[in-house]
């Protein structure tokens, strides 16, 4: 027997380092963004791409999308597929304008929560409560959302504005600047040096003309992670998204939870749908206005692997193409498409150091592609631009449903009860 303990070799495959903190790595991920954007500025010339004018327009385009991956976090988390953000953010663009008309913009804040909120539990009879498939009954919620606005719209608003798809003005967000901040850098990007005045606009256009919906809607990011990975209510909730009959064993009440995290999404795409109509610059109600966006909030939140920061990055994504689309116009977007090509030839450098080749190759083919199309167009053509977030969409979704951890009951049927 020997004396001296000898400690055991780490086994393989076992990393020798820690894993980088998620803040981290979202941190790196957006100086890596602000680099590429700003050396992609400077090769072709394009300084609308972080100008504070863009980034302006970025963050108030972001916020419906965001808060409708919020919405989707909180149902998915707790094993419900809901598919219909879309609707309820219809009924929340109604209800804000209707609450707004008759008692001003928070009354129309409430009321667009309300609406949502309504729209959510909805689809917790539908699916809780009576099994009904998530998908069907999301798609359901879709068209139903687009009905009942356009009933309410021609009923309340025709004898209004005259118009059975338009409501009258309605009254808007107050906007707050940080003033001596954002002179400062407004002045720093004015001297156009590299990369300093490409942050400068980009910083400038998120304290410049803010108003307290976008706050709020920033704040429920971290609020979000809090209430569902540091609290007993949280963990609650995610078990049910995990194994609800394992979770009932331990007296957790999946129905109650479920209903909760439904009517909370339902809620949060209704705020989404009110910021369409509630924010300045935006339009007051129309038909149609959500325009896809609660498909392109589950986008997002797929992005960010079910995750606030990471969702929060797959709006600023989402937010910034459709902001660089209405700023610049083709030539912009094809800027961003030269953008990308730089980005893919870092991801192919990383996946070569990690050996992983068909990665790279792909990473590799795709950037050639995107290059192929930047050298043989002068511009993109205008019927195509509008469509630049959900180009995006789908090519995000191709690359993130590699590396998802989608909650093991997700869309699930449950009764009360059951062995498995």
């Amino acid at each position: 027997m020997t004396s001296v303990m000898e400690t055991p070799a780490p086994a393989s495959g076992q990393r020798s380092s820690r894993r980088i903190p998620g803040w981290a790595r979202g941190v790196l991920w957006a100086v890596v963004a602000i680099g590429v954007l700003s050396t992609t500025s400077y090769l072709t010339d394009m300084p609308l791409l972080t100008s504070s004018d863009t980034s302006q327009t970025a963050l108030r385009l972001a916020l419906p999308i965001l808060l409708a991956a919020l919405g989707g976090l909180w149902a998915e988390r707790a094993g419900v597929m809901n598919i219909g953000l879309e609707g309820m953010m219809i009924l929340g663009t109604w209800g804000s304008a209707w609450g707004a008309y008759y008692g001003g913009v928070w009354v129309g804040l409430a009321a667009g929560i309300l609406f949502g909120l309504l729209g959510g539990l909805l689809h917790a009879v539908a699916v809780v409560t009576f099994n009904v498939n998530h998908i069907v009954s999301g798609v359901a919620i879709n068209l139903l959302g687009l009905g009942v606005a356009q009933y309410l719209a021609t009923l309340v608003f025709e004898p209004l504005s005259g118009n059975p798809r338009e409501s009258p003005p309605v009254a808007k967000f107050d906007t707050y600047s940080a003033t001596f901040l954002s002179d400062w850098l407004g002045a720093l990007e004015n001297e156009q040096r590299v990369v300093l005045s490409d942050v400068a606009g980009l910083l400038r256009g998120l304290v410049t003309q803010v108003s307290p919906l976008a706050m709020l809607a920033l704040l429920l990011v971290p609020v979000s992670y809090l209430v569902l990975w540091r609290t007993r209510f949280g963990l609650r909730l995610r078990s049910c998204g995990e194994s609800p009959v394992a979770a009932e064993s331990l007296g957790v009440n999946v129905y109650l939870h479920k209903y909760i995290a439904v009517a909370v999404s339902g809620g949060f795409a209704g705020m989404g749908g009110a910021s369409l109509v509630l924010l300045e610059g935006g339009a007051d109600y129309l038909e149609n206005q959500v325009n896809g966006r609660g498909y392109i909030g589950l986008a997002a939140m797929i992005f960010g692997n079910y995750r606030p920061s990471g969702l929060l990055g797959g709006a600023a994504l989402f937010g910034y193409s459709d902001g660089l689309q209405l700023s610049g116009g083709g030539t912009a977007v094809l800027a961003l498409c030269y953008g990308a090509v730089l980005l893919l030839a870092v991801i192919v450098v990383v996946q070569l150091i990690k050996r992983k080749w068909f990665a790279a190759a792909g990473a590799a083919v795709g950037a050639g592609i995107l290059y192929w199309i930047y050298w043989t167009n002068d511009e993109l053509p205008s019927d195509l631009i509008p469509y630049t977030p959900h180009f995006v969409t789908i090519i995000v979704l191709a690359v993130a449903a590699q590396r998802l951890r989608v909650p093991k009951a997700i869309g699930k049927q449950y009764r009360r009860g059951e062995d498995s």
